[in-house]
Parts: C-alpha cells; structure tokens; sequence
C-alpha cells in the first residue's frame, strides 16, 4: 500500500503492522521445519532426501500448534515488556517534572497545544546525541532522550526534536518499528539456537550420526540425502535471518521526512529542526546499542553500502528538504564546544599566558608590554596615565 499523504501513511503503517505479524508467524514455522531436517537426519543418517522432506513436514504438522503457541506467547511478552528490553539495553530511566522540569515543560507544552496524550519520559546517560519514541499503545508510548542531547542543544532545539518523536506516535510509525524489532529479535534468537545446537553436534558426534555413516553402501545411497537434507536447513535458516532482515525494508524512509515535517507543523520553527539535526549529526551512535535500537533513533548514521539499507535518509536531504518545503535556514555542518575542547592549545596562546602581567604604573601605558623600551607618556599623558 503506497502512502500518498499522512492519512494514507498511517493506514499504511498498519497495514504493514498486520502483514509482519503475519509474517512472524510464516518465520517461525520456516525455523521448525529446518530444525526438523537436523533432527531427522540425527535420527537416522542412511535415509533419502525425499525421506528427510517427507519426515520433516510430518514433525511441523505436529509442532505446528506449538510452534503458534510460542510465536503468539512472544508477541504478548515483548507487547508487555519491549519498553524493559530497550531500557536494559540504553539505560533509559523514567524522569518527572521535578527531576527534569525544563524537559518535561517542553513536551507538556506541545502536547497541549495539539491535544495529545502526553508520553512517558525517559532520559538516558550517553554523551551522544540522539532520542526515540517506543510503544504500542497510548498507555505504553514514551520518548527517551540522551543526556547529551539536553546539554548541546537548546531549548527550541530540544523542542523540536521532541516534537519530531511526537509525529512518529501519532503517525504510527512506533507500532511498526516495534512489530520489526520483534520480528528480527525472535529470529535471530531461534537461527542462534539452531546453529549453537548444529554446531554441537558436528563437533560432538559419535560413528552412529549421519556424518560417518557406517559402511561405504550408506554414504553412497544415504549419505547424500544426508548431508542435502542439511544443506536445505542451513538455507532455510539463512532465508529466515535474511527475510527478518529485508522486514527493515518495511519501514519507509519517507517517515523520518514525515516527522521532521511534522515537527514544523507542532513548533512552527523549521531553523530549530535543522539546527538540531546538524548537531545531531554523526553524533549520534548510541555504545552498546543494537541496530535494532538505533533504528528508532531520531538519527542513525550509515555510510557507504551501509546506507543502501539504511532507514533514516541523510541528515542533508532532511535538511534539504526542511529548506525547500518548510522555508528554513541550513546553517551547514556544526561545530560544538565538545568537539574542541580536548584540542591542544596553540603555540600563540601559549606564548601569550608565558608572559609575564603587564605592570600599570606611572611611566608605563597598560597597553603596551613591560620591559619594551622607548614607552613616555604623551604629551597630554598625566603622571597616572591618559587624560580622559
């Protein structure tokens, strides 16, 4: 469903939402299956492919219902618990207007200004630049901003990018984000599993397993479905990480111009949304954080073929973008006081503090330095300097 327009945009999110539920689903019953193969083959190493196939969609019928069981009892625990996750991973720590009144001030005024529910707030210890909105329900939204973030940037600033985390809520675009790191999380989880188990067998097998069958008849007829039968589950495997992977494709590049755009429209200053993304920008990777975590950031930086699958769009065509359709000013890259103040002094002013205090006396004007000779007041200069 292409999005044409913001009404659009939502209905599309959720369209989305839906379809990578129901592919979590698909996901899971393809990881079955390859588990099965291995299992098949573990038990009886000398059969045919068509052996091993027949076999291993039997067991997934019969798992089926639990492997349902468990895709829907991990939809309902990371529905309930994603937010404890994230805060796991980055730290984030619930703020109340006392702790952070300047914060909270500014989110409550946009917030009532636009009669939204207002989120939970959150403030992480980092000294990157950067925040993010998460939730699934009004209930469960929140915005977490690093405390660099609050040191660097000003209070329009700030209030601009609170206001782009706004739009993300009330766009849609926290669900579907979400639904993803569900996604790729309970994937990555079972194809970790599966090749640690894989692995362990390989390593610990004994003359009775499928990779040294017992005579050379048995590698001739079985041996071949083996070892095929293996290679169709590693695939599998490999398909399922890869398509949790393509499900980041999902999430529209067009949603971060949306938010920024949005913004605009909360604060009714498009120079503060650029101002802070060219202070954001490269600055705003989170240590220890996922790439799951980071796409939910405000900015996630890549660069090279990296950015092929990046999605955010550049900090340069937001910024474009702001300029040309809202009417703001681009400042270009900016320098903050962080970025120089572990800089080495330079050689002048280094020379400058070695010299010895200026002396104000009566023969002396405080402008000129001691010891330099040749120095009489003027002609209108008193005994205690210049005449004023």
């Amino acid at each position: 469903m292409a999005a044409y327009g913001l009404y659009t945009h939502i209905a599309s999110n959720k369209f989305r939402s839906m379809l990578l539920l129901a592919g979590l689903f698909l996901l899971i019953y393809v990881l079955v299956f390859a588990g099965a193969l291995v299992a098949e083959v573990v038990l009886n190493s000398g059969a045919s492919l068509n052996y091993y196939l027949t076999r291993a969609s039997r067991d997934l019928i019969a798992a089926f219902p639990y492997a349902t069981i468990i895709a829907a009892l991990w939809i309902v625990i990371a529905y309930f618990f994603h937010q404890n996750m994230i805060d796991a991973v980055t730290g984030g720590e619930s703020v109340t207007r006392q702790q952070q009144p300047r914060l909270y001030n500014l989110l409550e005024n946009l917030c009532i200004s636009r009669g939204i529910t207002m989120p939970k707030l959150k403030v992480m210890e980092s000294p990157a630049l950067n925040a993010f909105a998460t939730g699934l329900n009004r209930r469960q939204y929140s915005i977490t901003v690093t405390s660099g973030l609050l040191q660097a940037l000003n209070d329009q600033e700030i209030e601009a990018v609170l206001g782009h985390e706004l739009t993300h809520i009330r766009n849609g675009d926290v669900q579907l984000m979400v639904i993803a790191m569900i996604i790729a999380g309970v994937v990555g989880f079972f194809g970790e599993l599966f090749f640690r188990t894989f692995t362990n067998l390989s390593w610990n097998s004994t003359g009775s397993d499928w990779s040294s069958s017992s005579s050379s008849s048995d590698r001739g007829k079985g041996g071949g479905g083996a070892v095929m039968a293996i290679i169709i589950a590693v695939v599998l495997i490999l398909l399922a990480w890869l398509l949790s992977q393509v499900v980041k494709l999902a999430l529209s590049r067009s949603r971060e111009l949306l938010a920024d755009a949005g913004s605009v429209e909360l604060t009714k200053n498009p120079d503060a949304m650029i101002t802070a993304l060219r202070k954001i920008e490269n600055r705003g990777e989170l240590p220890g954080a996922t790439s799951a975590v980071m796409e939910l950031c405000v900015d996630n930086p890549r660069e090279g073929f990296a950015d092929l699958f990046a999605t955010h769009p550049s900090v340069d065509r937001r910024v474009k973008a702001l300029v040309q359709f809202a009417g703001g000013r681009d400042p270009g890259p900016l320098a903050l006081p962080s970025d120089t103040a572990d800089e080495p002094e330079s050689e002048e002013s280094a020379t400058e503090q070695l010299q010895p205090p200026v002396p104000r006396g009566p023969w002396s004007d405080a402008s000129e330095p001691a010891g330099v000779p040749g120095t009489r007041p003027g002609p209108a200069d008193g005994p205690w300097g210049p005449h004023r």
